[in-house]
């Protein structure tokens, strides 16, 4: 009779195996191997990140968390960080001259962001000089891809402003104003170069020009040239009197 008997696998799932179990008769039942991987996978999702995996924020967040020994592994991702980010940061150009609105303002330039320069072209067409400076600002804005050129009808971001005004140019750094340049004068009217505008806009800090020197200066120094060359010397004034 006993030679009848077949002994039942002692992983299947059976009341009898659960009794056997419980009274330490049959081992615990083997967990399945994809059991094993999952409860694995949850361990490791489980665990707190390293500085490796750390984004800056999280750096500075747990920096009394780690040892001195970690300290200048930390300080080279944290450097690693910031370069990535500075990568990040120089993709975010602009490139072009943008039309805003009034409902825009706050948001494009007061809002534009850490480390953004916005230069504001207010302008109402039919003004040439406006017309101008739109053309050059828009030749500046492909040269400097990273500073944030914008025009605004005048009177749709300020209400009233008077045309005599115009052109006026606001400069921002970060949201607070670093220059204006306001009316025609201020530019020197219709003969304005975009190297002259450039480099205006280069000592407001604007944007960082490859000229050497303020080419209105050079044009002032030719034009003062011209003038003391047509001037009569005394030799020439001192023989007209003797006529």
């Amino acid at each position: 009779m006993y030679g009848l008997f077949s002994p039942q696998d002692p992983n299947e799932d059976t009341e009898w195996n659960d009794i056997l179990r419980k009274k330490g008769i049959l081992p615990p039942k083997e967990v399945p191997k994809e059991d094993e991987e999952e409860e694995l996978t949850l361990q490791q999702q489980s665990v707190v990140k390293t500085y490796e995996d750390m984004t800056l924020e999280e750096l500075d967040e747990n920096e009394d968390e780690f040892g001195e020994e970690d300290e200048a592994a930390i300080e080279m991702y944290r450097q690693k960080r910031l370069a990535e980010w500075k990568a990040t940061q120089m993709k975010n150009v602009f490139g072009e001259i943008v039309e805003i609105s009034g409902q825009d303002y706050i948001k494009e330039v007061n809002k534009a962001g850490d480390g953004i320069w916005v230069v504001l072209h207010l302008y109402k067409q039919g003004i040439p000089l406006c017309s101008l400076i739109n053309q050059h600002m828009n030749t500046l804005a492909r040269k400097f891809p990273q500073t944030k050129f914008l025009k605004s009808i005048s009177t749709t971001c300020i209400p009233n402003y008077p045309d005599r005004n115009l052109p006026t140019i606001f400069v921002y750094f970060e949201g607070e104003m670093k220059a204006q340049f306001i009316g025609p004068l201020v530019f020197g009217g219709m003969n304005l170069k975009v190297e002259e505008l450039e480099w205006r806009l280069s000592e407001s800090g604007a944007v960082k020009t490859d000229l050497e020197e303020n080419p209105k200066k050079q044009i002032e120094d030719k034009l003062m040239s011209s003038i003391r060359c047509s001037l009569p010397t005394r030799k020439d004034i001192s023989s007209e009197s003797a006529k």
